[in-house]
């Protein structure tokens, strides 16, 4: 049902995908008011299975991915699968896909049927090349700057970063369309490719433009932060900490709370640095981290949290997920919602991390495959049950 209160009510759009970056645009354009159908192949698609899976085989991913959609299954490999498909992406109006090179459903052919289609296509590479997170990630640079310093190899992240900030990308370039389309009558065509997301992002914090201008390349520098003082400590009973001093203000506390006022004057004496500079703290980042980090191994867990609690510090504990999911920042945050979703379980699930009016919007459940495939069919494309048995005979339809 329409909510007229959100900013998408009344965009339909139709999604192919899979994996991760246009499935979470798909879901957060849902989650901001569109109606979203996911149209995957009889059977599901790539990402269908894919892992963390539940003690019975259901995908915990595929269902946190597509909460709020409406799902139908059709072949999109027969002639009779293909025309459903981009009858109901003209009769939707906004297509996102990364299924790239299918000539039916091309910005061309669709815009035949279309004329203000909105398309939006994520590609790996710009050229047209395939690509990955993990394999556009390799080749901007990322890996050989993350770990500790004296390793000589890659170290890829967890986060699949350049798949969830595309995903955004997607959602925001449709918002924008569709703006455009309503002011001007006009569709459009958006391309996103997955490594110009990356390479964007390397250019825009720095990474590309410091080689440019200073030659200098970014090294290693382990759980430091660059151009800043912040550090891992771990504590007497293995605890890990990590404390950030923005300001000097931060950095004051930091050698108060620690009892290192004098020794952190008599260093900077010692080396005719003025520690008060960010700069010339992240120069010395290794001094100083020397001298603070006595402390943090003469105390424990607790009594570091009580400590720096008082202070003006950024800081954390570092916590496993298992802790996370257990800790009153999601059981007690609003933005989480009990959430029985058929097939995975009954869990704390989040809507959108943006609370409207101060209000978040709970959790919709995950369709399963092909769950509205009739009902889209018929409602949007006036097929009779008759057909719809015909469809279904074929394998078309599921």
């Amino acid at each position: 049902m329409t909510d007229p209160t959100r900013p998408l009510a009344g965009v339909r759009i139709v999604e192919l995908s899979s994996f991760v970056a246009v499935p979470l645009a798909g879901m957060t354009l849902a989650q901001l008011g569109a109606q979203v159908l996911r149209v995957d192949p009889v059977g599901g698609a790539a990402d269908y299975h894919r892992w963390p899976l539940t003690a019975d085989g259901e995908s915990i991913y595929w269902a946190g991915l597509n909460k709020g959609k409406l799902s139908a299954a059709i072949d999109g490999r027969s002639e009779q699968g293909r025309e459903l498909i981009t009858r109901l992406i003209a009769d939707s109006g906004v297509f996102i896909t990364n299924v790239v090179g299918r000539q039916w459903h091309s910005h061309e052919a669709l815009a035949a049927l279309r004329p203000d289609l909105i398309h939006v296509e994520v590609s790996g590479r710009a050229d047209g090349g395939t690509g990955v997170d993990y394999t556009v990630n390799a080749g901007v640079g990322f890996p050989l700057v993350t770990g500790p310093s004296e390793w000589a190899g890659p170290v890829n992240h967890v986060l699949p970063a350049w798949d969830v900030t595309c995903g955004l990308y997607v959602a925001l370039a449709v918002a924008a369309a569709v703006r455009h389309r309503d002011a001007t009558g006009e569709g459009q065509r958006l391309t996103v490719p997955l490594e110009n997301v990356a390479l964007a992002t390397a250019g825009n914090l720095g990474f590309l433009t410091e080689v440019m201008i200073n030659g200098d390349v970014r090294q290693r520098i382990g759980n430091s932060i660059y151009g800043q003082y912040g550090q891992a400590f771990v504590s007497a009973d293995g605890v890990a900490f990590m404390v950030v001093a923005l300001t000097g203000r931060h950095f004051g506390d930091l050698t108060d709370v620690t009892g290192t006022a004098k020794a952190v004057a008599a260093l900077g004496q010692a080396l005719g640095a003025d520690l008060s500079d960010e700069g010339e703290r992240y120069r010395h980042r290794d001094a100083l981290t020397g001298l603070f980090t006595v402390w943090f191994t003469e105390h424990t867990g607790e009594q570091i949290a009580e400590a720096l609690s008082a202070t003006s510090l950024l800081w954390e504990r570092y916590r496993t997920f298992a802790e996370t999911a257990a800790d009153p920042k999601v059981t007690d945050n609003p933005l989480f919602s009990r959430l029985a979703q058929p097939r995975i379980g009954d869990y704390l699930a989040p809507g959108l991390p943006v609370a409207v009016d101060g209000a978040y919007r709970p959790a919709v459940p995950a369709p399963a495959l092909g769950d509205h495939t009739d009902e889209v069919l018929r409602e949007r494309l006036g097929l009779t049950d008759s057909q719809l048995d015909g469809l279904r005979a074929a394998g078309t339809v599921a």
